[in-house]
């Protein structure tokens, strides 16, 4: 099973844009959805999990040959024989439903391979959950590595939006309404912290908390007497995961600590995928996703449509996190030393969160490569406003000639003036007698409205911002130090 982290470059059209059809996995490109919510390089498939449960048992087949409680050679007999595609993935899960678990008739079906004086290091002091929850930790392992080069794709992507569009004015939005001025790099500069914090928590995961399970029936390993903790060392060691200080067959906080730092990726990148949905809106049309492929976008009965297919698909996978999060957290109470239940709970949510994380981290990727940004319909829709974004900064201005209060109230029915009689806010202030004089009266004029109106007057640190998420991602300040030995606690 390959293990190598890790993602590989997104293809593009002659036009630059990323192809959508690409980078979905072979296992899980059949299907109707496959290629919507199984896209990139993540591997959960049937047949994937397989090959995770038999490396492992061939893993363990050479650390009990290593620690000399398997005959010589047999370590190597039972690597060869475990190869998923030499089974049959249909019938082992029929056979699954006589133990509750796919193991025991992998294990037959695998001793069944060998030859006889091999058959003894299959299995031998394990138990089914040992070689489940180790095979969940291998796929993670792969799957974080897939996901991280998707994720660093698309922080990549949104470093570039955030660094060419620093000083581009756009409205600042509170409550879907129009607020202060912002401009489009300080919102890329969110959408860039935001992929940085959640890769860096997946990839601290993927570094520290991904153990090796051996404990035999209840965790004592009592069937390979005193050599039991040495054959975990070895097992672990021939895996490349951590060895924990004990077994954790109920003590779930590393699964629910990998599930959560899954759907906190999902979080990251549906939050991307809902601005631009936003702000892709035929109304605003402040952003455009790329045009990837010849109809991309289109509507089944609306000829003209042009729907932002990207960030809809990261959407549908990001809303699902919640939920198999829910229901994981829901599965981490385990009684005595093995669930009756909690444990089979977790299997399909787990892979779930793997796979849609992995699409939603591909789909992102793409978003991001190929996302247009429209400054003038940015810079319009602020014009469109009248100044009224800006009221906070005239109240501002006008305060130490006026007083805080005095010219909050002053502001607040200039601006109801401006909407209601659809003027600006400025026009609104002098065309009132009293505003007018009161303005006059403190020597500020229509000069002075006019810079107190301008949008690119009130931006406060938002250069500042911008410069610090980028020193930040330059900096690797979110890309965990290289993995050296595990460590399992």
């Amino acid at each position: 099973m390959d293990t190598h982290g890790g993602g590989a470059r997104v293809p593009v059209t002659a036009a630059g844009c990323p192809r959508i059809m690409d980078r979905v996995s072979d296992s899980d490109r059949d299907g109707l959805f496959g290629a919507l919510f199984g896209r990139g390089g993540v591997g959960v498939s049937d047949r994937d999990w397989l090959e995770a449960m038999l490396d492992t048992e061939a893993a363990l087949a050479r650390a009990l040959e290593r620690a000399g409680l398997a005959a010589a050679g047999s370590g190597g007999m039972v690597t060869a024989a475990a190869r998923a595609s030499q089974f049959d993935a249909a019938e082992i899960g029929r056979d699954a439903v006589r133990t509750g678990n796919p193991v025991p008739a992998l294990v037959r079906a695998l001793s069944g391979a060998l030859p006889e004086g091999a058959r003894e290091a299959v299995h031998r002091g394990a138990t089914s959950q040992d070689i489940i929850d180790t095979a969940a930790m291998l796929l993670a392992r792969n799957a974080i590595g897939v996901i991280d080069g998707d994720l660093a794709a698309a922080a990549g992507h949104a470093a570039r939006l955030a660094r060419a569009h620093t000083t581009t004015l756009m409205a600042g939005r509170t409550l879907l309404q129009q607020a202060v001025p912002v401009t489009f790099g300080l919102v890329a500069a969110g959408w860039l912290t935001a992929i940085g914090e959640a890769r860096s928590e997946l990839r601290r995961i993927r570094t520290t908390r991904l153990a090796v399970q051996f404990g035999g029936a209840a965790g004592t390993l009592a069937s390979l007497g005193a050599d039991g903790p040495a054959v975990a060392a070895l097992l672990a060691e021939e895996l490349g995961l951590a060895e924990p200080a004990l077994p954790w067959h109920t003590d779930r906080l590393r699964i629910l600590q990998l599930a959560a730092g899954l759907a906190g990726v999902c979080a990251a990148l549906g939050k991307v995928a809902r601005d631009v949905t936003l702000l892709a809106q035929t109304e605003l049309g402040e952003v455009t996703e790329g045009r990837g492929e010849p109809g991309q976008g289109g509507s089944s009965a609306m000829p003209q449509k042009r729907n932002p297919v990207a960030s809809v698909l990261v959407l549908g996978c990001a809303r699902r996190a919640p939920g198999l999060l829910a229901t994981m957290a829901a599965a981490t109470e385990h009684e005595l030393q093995r669930a009756a239940g909690a444990w089979h709970a977790e299997w399909e949510p787990l892979t779930d969160l793997l796979r849609i994380t992995g699409s939603a981290a591909s789909w992102s990727a793409v978003l991001l490569a190929g996302l247009q940004i429209d400054a003038v319909r940015m810079r319009a829709a602020l014009d469109a406003s009248g100044g009224l974004p800006m009221a906070e900064h005239v109240t501002a201005v006008l305060a130490p000639a006026l007083g805080r209060l005095t010219a909050h109230d002053l502001v607040a029915a200039a601006a109801d003036r401006a909407a209601r009689q659809d003027t600006g806010l400025a026009a609104a202030l002098l065309a009132d007698p009293d505003s007018a004089a009161a303005l006059s009266a403190a020597g500020i004029g229509a000069a002075d409205l006019a810079a107190a109106t301008d949008p690119g007057s009130y931006l406060g640190a938002c250069s500042e911002f911008v410069r610090r998420a980028l020193a930040a991602h330059d900096s690797g300040e979110w890309q965990p130090a290289e993995e050296g030995a595990p460590s399992g606690d």
